[in-house]
């Protein structure tokens, strides 16, 4: 099998695996009451702490108009409060509830014991190769969004 023909393979399981994996954990969280863009807000809340909306949207990489609507469902639930940036009072910053922090705990559980079922199969020294090579891919695709020319 030529380079260009693995390359190719390659890049497709990894999109089939992640559509995949994103609607399994879209179906689990659903049976908790939330939405894999909810889910996805707490996980990014959780890691970074209060964030603006626009903050919050780069994280998550969807438009700000988008994330409106995932925010006023999370309002809604009492998972979030929005509060004026004490910098610039046109900015709204989001952090969570009591109830957001619970709902936050419940799916880094979920999202734990999912990951380690997936993986159960693989050893240490798999995964630690897998990491290795994804993070290069990473690398490699940011230097080239950033049209810089590869080592």
């Amino acid at each position: 099998m030529s380079r260009e023909s693995r390359n190719e393979q390659l890049f497709d399981e990894m999109s089939a695996f992640n559509r995949k994996l994103r609607a399994f954990f879209d179906a689990a969280v659903r049976e908790e009451g939330l939405t894999l863009a909810r889910a996805r807000a707490l996980f990014a809340l959780s890691r970074r702490g209060p964030l603006t909306q626009k903050e919050l949207a780069e994280e998550l990489e969807i438009e700000t108009p988008t994330l409106v609507r995932v925010l006023d469902g999370m309002a809604r639930q009492d998972l979030i409060v929005r509060t004026e940036d004490a910098t610039d009072r046109r900015a709204k910053r989001i952090d969570m509830t009591a109830a957001g922090k619970l709902a936050f705990e419940r799916m880094h559980v979920l999202a734990t014991d999912l990951r380690g079922q997936i993986a159960s199969d693989i050893s240490e020294e798999d995964i630690d190769t897998a990491l290795s090579v994804v993070r290069r891919l990473m690398r490699n695709l940011q230097h080239l969004d950033q049209g810089k020319v590869l080592p």
